[in-house]
């Protein structure tokens, strides 16, 4: 049984030698494995250097237009001086003891007047600044752009992409119906311009680019497309029919270009629709080819004459399909009223008529009825076929210059006259005397124009009116209302004298005479 012992011994041994030689292995393959995990898990946590990849060319078309265009956009800067006695409608300084209210003394009872109806906090003149865009369109220094940043400007200074230097510039032409002037700098060298297309090619939905200085920022370029194309009743003024486009327009963008994929200029960028007076998507720019026919007048003779026939229309009622259909037509626009002596009227045309085409193309907008016949030379015809009690008739009528039929019209005074508000004239601003001016003044049943201001060291301050002064007559014939008040004013030429009979405060009747000097007129 000894034996035995021993024998089975020395077999157990053996075993387990054999089962650590089995264990020391596994372990080493085990140990091998970890180290390698461990190793793989420390190469996944170890930062890996960047590099800079090479450029790749993603919208090389925007990118070359952009490079292309920036140099012909420039900023331009305005000052102008306000005189908010003016603006607000307060009592300008005066010269003598002439009975002349004077809004500073707070004792005066009738400045609660002028702060009822003209708004009139006493201030003084100031500098206003402002900042807009613009193209140059030739190299010697010519510059498109809005008439509204640039009107009324004491001074304008122009700002070219990388060039420091603020160069002066005058005015050479302002068109206020189509918001568009031309401005000039000089420089002594050539310059980059813009090459401007042909804007009736463009395309709703067509790409386009907006580049100016939007909130004083320097040659920003905004994209978006063609949202729709001429839209019109945007503002008052006749003329004006615009792109509109989502490329974002903000202010400092006015008088900017808008750009096709070719590069070529097809609009002056000029309004924007926002109720937070920032871009929401919507924004206005007048054509090229509205703006090429005013740029070369204005370059040519400084102003912009536009032919007429002498006739009166509403387009949004001419859109009215039951009213074509009784008058016996598809589409046209109804002549509302014919100028007397116009050429219209020479011709025979008649209010009520509907006007269908002009020189043989139809018309279906108040554009097509207006446009070939402003850019027709005055003094040539035009062809029009028009309806008359379901009959169509056609005629030839010879173009006038509309100013001169429509005296009235903001390209022949400079602004819109359609309020009830008259021009300065002779250094005095006057309006209607409303039923409650007259009772606040006690003036009873009284008629006239109240004079709202007096500008400083004018004809109207030298001989002696005063705010508030209501004119009754003018040269002995009476002055019930502003027409009657515009039509004495067109004949009292310069060199010619005048004489104002005028109520003021107190019940005083005040006569006052001089003679109209050149510089009034």
């Amino acid at each position: 049984m000894g034996s035995e012992s021993r024998g089975w011994s020395r077999e157990s041994k053996l075993l387990a030698a054999i089962l650590v030689g089995v264990t020391l292995m596994i372990g080493i393959l085990i140990g091998s494995i970890s180290s390698g995990r461990v190793a793989a898990m420390k190469g996944q946590g170890s930062p890996s250097t960047l590099a800079v990849p090479s450029p790749v060319a993603l919208s090389s078309t925007f990118s070359s237009i952009s490079k292309q265009l920036n140099p012909a956009v420039v900023n331009i800067a305005t000052t102008q001086v306000v005189d908010h006695r003016r603006d607000n409608q307060a009592q300008p300084r005066r010269r003598g003891g002439n009975g002349g209210g004077n809004p500073s003394n707070p004792d005066d009872p009738f400045r609660d007047f002028f702060d009822r109806f003209f708004d009139s906090p006493n201030q003084g003149p100031s500098a206003e600044r402002s900042l807009g865009s613009g193209v140059i369109v030739d190299e010697k220094g010519y510059i498109l752009t809005n008439n509204h940043v640039v009107e009324q400007a004491t001074k304008i200074q122009v700002k070219l992409n990388d060039d420091a230097t603020l160069y002066n510039a005058r005015v050479v032409g302002t068109d206020v119906d189509t918001d568009l002037a031309v401005i000039k700098i000089e420089t002594g060298k050539k310059l980059a311009y813009a090459k401007l297309g042909n804007s009736d090619s463009a395309q709703v939905g067509d790409w386009v680019l907006a580049f100016g200085s939007p909130f004083g920022l320097e040659a920003t370029v905004t994209a978006g497309i063609i949202s729709a194309k001429d839209r019109a009743n945007i503002s008052n003024r006749q003329f004006q029919r615009f792109i509109q486009t989502d490329a974002a327009i903000n202010p400092g963008n006015s008088g900017g270009p808008l750009v096709n994929m070719a590069g070529e200029v097809i609009g002056i960028n000029t309004a924007i629709f926002t109720s937070s007076r920032g871009y929401e998507g919507v924004g206005f720019a007048m054509p090229s080819n509205a703006a090429v026919s005013v740029y070369n007048q204005l370059v040519t003779s400084g102003k912009v004459t536009r032919g007429s026939i002498g006739i009166t229309f509403q387009e949004d009622r001419s859109s009215n399909p039951i009213l074509m259909k009784e008058l016996g037509v598809e589409s046209g626009i109804v002549v509302e009223k014919v100028e007397p002596g116009s050429p219209a009227a020479k011709a025979g045309l008649k209010a009520g008529d509907v006007v269908t085409a002009v020189n043989g193309h139809s018309v279906k907008t108040g554009s097509d009825l207006v446009t070939p016949i402003t850019v027709t030379p005055i003094g040539s015809s035009v062809h029009v076929t028009f309806v008359r009690d379901r009959k169509p008739q056609e005629i030839n009528i010879t173009v006038a210059d509309r100013s001169k039929l429509f005296p009235g019209t903001a390209a022949n005074q400079g602004e819109d006259q359609s309020g009830d508000v008259a021009p300065v004239e002779f250094g005095i601003r006057v309006e209607d005397l409303t039923p409650e001016m007259q009772r606040s003044l006690g003036e009873g049943g009284q008629k006239g124009v109240i004079v709202s201001e007096v500008e400083p060291a004018s004809f109207g301050e030298d001989i002696g009116f005063a705010r508030g002064d209501v004119i009754v007559e003018a040269n002995h014939q009476a002055i019930s209302s502003l027409s009657d008040w515009r039509a004495m004013a067109a004949k009292l030429k310069p060199g010619t004298q005048a004489l104002f009979k005028v109520t003021r405060r107190g019940g005083l009747t005040v006569f006052l005479a001089g003679v109209i000097p050149a510089a009034e007129k």
